[in-house]
């Protein structure tokens, strides 16, 4: 089981991939949370198969791609397309423009 928390509130899922698009946010395809406007703030503990969002913060590890504008996480595993990057190592290829190393 995995925590997702989603501007505060907090969610116990199974699953580990994240997708946060329109106004809702999936793990792995099921809806978690929908009706989400404005600027929207996910925290997860435990480690992501794969990540698709705007901001996020990982208290864990990305096996696979990451698809995010701002993200702070540990090791990613897969690709990296983002704006501000701040992780661990990267496994794959990276199109950003900042990657700062935890």
């Amino acid at each position: 089981m995995n925590r997702i928390t989603i501007n505060g509130e907090t969610f116990i899922v199974e699953g580990n991939n994240v997708s946060v698009s329109g106004n809702k946010i999936r793990v792995d395809g099921k809806v978690i949370k929908g009706e989400l406007e404005g600027v929207v703030k996910v925290e997860w503990s435990g480690d992501l198969a794969s990540l698709d969002c705007t901001n996020a913060t990982i208290n864990g590890d990305v096996h696979g791609d990451v698809d995010c504008t701002n993200i702070t996480c540990g090791n990613i595993g897969g690709d990296v397309d983002g704006t501000n990057v701040k992780c661990g190592n990267i496994g794959g290829d990276v199109d950003a423009n900042k990657v700062t190393r935890r």
